[in-house]
């Protein structure tokens, strides 16, 4: 990088890397405080009607440039774990299911991790609770309506019950989710207002379609695109969509501050606003502000700073370190019936009716803290559910077709023309799809995972078979008895201390810490250095986290942003100012 910047170089208040739950939030208060702010976000913008559904449409819909691909889902796969994380305007929020829960007060406790590391929270509860509070007034959660459709909704009522029948505490958790319009109407489909989002789309309140984690097209998600991007926007904040960061630097003195380095995607910029896009044709830009937060989520907020350690001197040894996936698991409840131990009737839990999340429950084995929610998917998903009876169903066909045709030759009759009955018959009993349940775990795993890069290839050291083998024991368990009391069995599954784990939740790599031995970022996001502190370099998204959240971590990723956008707002209103 030059030490001279050309004299055109824009400069703004503050540059924003990423636009998830740390960004998004970032984005809009500091817009609100009058700072000029520059919104950079690697992925496309998606309205509602612009998501994937069908296979041509899908299969592009993953994010690699190197391979020509700007879509929606980016998919890591490392030793011991799979992850898979979003690119998109509003990230994160895109794809998960809406749940909006607190982190409990008694898991921000310090814990002493196998290797004799302390693990300490430098917030607590009380410090966040008027940060949960602001951001619950943007996002505006609502909790599964108890009216018609929503009070039948199979899963959600069975789940229910069985949760509860296997010992745990059971509740309708909040979710950014519009099932109400503006006069409190609780009906599926029913047209909201405008609201001038910045799609400028219109929007209706949920279908109950099970779409929420691969983008809802009804514009029923209160996703950050919908709030606080929209609000970002509407406070003069800039966004640039298809905009990916490489590179942080420190300006040389007088000037100060920070300079980033982005690269457009200039092939995927067809078709979308030009307002969402970098206003220029140049490929690689540099722009500079006083302000620079890094929020590109816990792997790419890390891999930023791990390929920048000669830029930015005296980073913390704990960089990198504190990976954790926020136990998650999932596991199938496959064949349930309607009595407990594989008897009675077949149970129909319609996977995809409703949301993907309904229901929340909260148990603990052997001291482990374990959350497990009902999930589903969208109509298509049932297909591949399907997929394990498939091969017996097609079996039994050809039987079937063979006895027709034997017993039609042997007894000399006319051939039958009509096989409706033997086709609908291929179909089996659809147990794989309809009488099952997915079922999500999450919870407090040691959060021992190292991320560290070999020359420009991200690697992950963790291994869920070591220190976390006994939350993933107690997460199959809880998991278990719920299956058991679906009246069905847990199926092979993935995720589990024996197999290769899979996280939609991964946190750490830039931890917070009291000082520079403890975490990468201090109680207020701001970057430690070998002296003190970068000057106005902050990291705010789930790569911040020193331990596992416990339940779905968005939340609690959006209120410390929110509390780090103070300091935010303090060094750049303290800098030069930028129009």
């Amino acid at each position: 990088m030059p030490t001279n910047l050309p004299p055109d170089t824009e400069s703004f208040d503050a540059i924003i890397v990423g636009s998830g739950f740390g960004g998004s939030v970032c984005a809009a208060q500091l817009a609100a405080a009058g700072l000029a702010v520059v919104v950079l976000e690697r992925g496309a913008p998606y309205p509602p009607g612009a998501f994937a559904r069908t296979p041509r449409e899908m299969r592009t819909n993953f994010w690699d440039p190197d391979a020509g691909l700007h879509g929606l889902f980016e998919i890591w796969s490392f030793a011991q774990v799979n992850a898979i994380v979003s690119a998109g305007l509003g990230g994160g929020s895109l794809i998960y299911a809406n749940v909006l829960l607190e982190k409990p007060p008694e898991t921000f406790a310090d814990r002493v991790l196998p290797d004799g590391t302390l693990t300490s929270w430098p917030v607590d509860h009380p410090a966040l609770e008027p940060h949960y509070a602001a951001v619950l007034d943007v996002l505006r959660p609502e909790r599964l309506p108890a009216t018609e459709p929503y009070a039948s909704i199979p899963k959600a009522t069975e789940f229910a019950r069985a949760a509860r029948a296997a010992g745990l505490d059971v509740d309708h958790p909040p979710m950014a989710i519009r099932f109400a319009d503006a006069a409190g109407r609780t009906e599926p489909g029913i047209p909201l207002p405008p609201d001038g989002n910045l799609h400028d789309r219109p929007r209706v309140t949920c279908r109950l379609l099970g779409a929420c984690d691969v983008g809802c097209n009804e514009g029923a998600k209160n996703s950050l695109d919908m709030t606080y991007l929209t609000e970002a926007k509407r406070h003069g904040a800039r966004i640039r969509t298809l905009c990916e960061a490489v590179a942080v630097h420190s300006n040389p003195a007088p000037a100060g501050g920070w300079r980033v380095r982005y690269v457009q995607h200039a092939g995927a910029r067809a078709g979308h606003r030009p307002d969402l896009l970098d206003p220029t044709g140049e490929i690689d830009r540099t722009i500079t502000a006083p302000v620079v937060v890094i929020a590109a989520g816990a792997l790419g907020s890390t891999r930023l700073l791990l390929g920048h350690r000669a830029a930015l001197p005296g980073l913390s040894p704990q960089l990198g370190r504190r990976f954790s996936t926020n136990g998650d698991m999932i596991t199938f409840a496959r064949d349930c019936r309607t009595t407990p131990g594989g008897r009675g009737p077949r149970r129909d839990l319609s996977p995809s009716l409703g949301p993907v999340i309904t229901t929340s429950a909260r148990g603990s084995v052997d001291g482990h803290d374990v959350w497990l929610q009902d999930a589903g998917g969208p109509d298509f998903s049932e297909w591949g559910w399907q997929a394990p009876e498939v091969p017996g169903d097609l079996l039994g066909l050809l039987r079937r077709m063979l006895l027709r045709r034997a017993a039609e030759a042997i007894g000399g009759s006319r051939r039958r023309t009509r096989v409706s009955a033997d086709v609908a018959a291929a179909f089996g009993t659809a147990r794989s799809s309809a009488a099952m349940l997915p079922l999500l775990s999450m919870g407090i795993d040691v959060p021992g995972g190292r991320l560290s890069l070999d020359g420009d290839v991200l690697n992950l050291d963790w291994d869920p078979h070591g220190d976390s083998r006994g939350y993933f024991d107690a997460a199959e368990a809880t998991a278990r008895s719920t299956a058991a009391q679906l009246g069905g069995h847990l199926a092979p599954r993935f995720g589990l201390a024996r197999a290769r784990a899979m996280t939609v939740h991964p946190l750490g790599g830039c931890p917070m810490g009291r000082d520079r031995d403890h975490g990468v970022v201090d109680d207020h996001g701001e970057v430690f250095s070998a002296d003190g502190l970068h000057r106005g370099l902050f990291v705010a998204d789930g790569s911040v986290m020193p331990g596992p959240v416990g339940p779905n971590p968005s939340l609690t990723i959006a209120a410390v942003a929110h509390r780090f956008s103070a300091r935010m707002i303090e060094r750049a209103s303290t800098g030069p100012r930028h129009g």
